[in-house]
């Protein structure tokens, strides 16, 4: 079986215009595994990155309009952010917690070259696999 560093290599390797694959534990913020083609990426900015992607799912801000939400529609408030993407204007960020591990978020950042559809694509068809990886 393959760790979830040489899993996030192959995501990369095989994503037209890949920069980056990720797997991020929600309750830590550590980065579970990761690779990337980008010479300035240095740990600093992983984990960094790693951060903020926990504070986008998990982050106190979050929490709050979940749990608003959840009062205002009588059901338990919970964790109900599960796919994200968000672009900046070179590169898109696709993010989706990994089915069957609430806590562990698998990341993949492109050039925005990219069509949606298929950056989604490259992530979703790993899932499985990255589930298996998992802690």
């Amino acid at each position: 079986m393959a760790n979830l560093n040489d899993i996030c290599l192959s995501i990369v390797e095989n994503t037209e215009h890949a920069l980056a694959a990720g797997v991020v534990d929600l309750e830590s913020g550590l980065l579970l595994g990761v690779s990337h083609s980008v010479n300035y990426f240095n740990q600093e900015i992983l984990d960094t990155v790693a951060a903020a992607s926990v504070e986008m799912f998990r982050g106190r801000s979050t929490q709050t309009v979940e749990n608003m939400l959840a009062d205002l529609r009588g059901t338990e408030p919970g964790n109900s952010i599960q796919d994200l993407h968000f672009s900046t204007g070179q590169t898109h960020h696709f993010m989706t917690v990994v089915p069957g591990k609430p806590s562990a978020l698998a990341v993949l950042v492109t050039r925005n070259k990219v069509r949606l559809g298929f950056g989604w694509t490259s992530l979703q068809n790993r899932l499985e696999e990255i589930a298996g990886a998992c802690p």
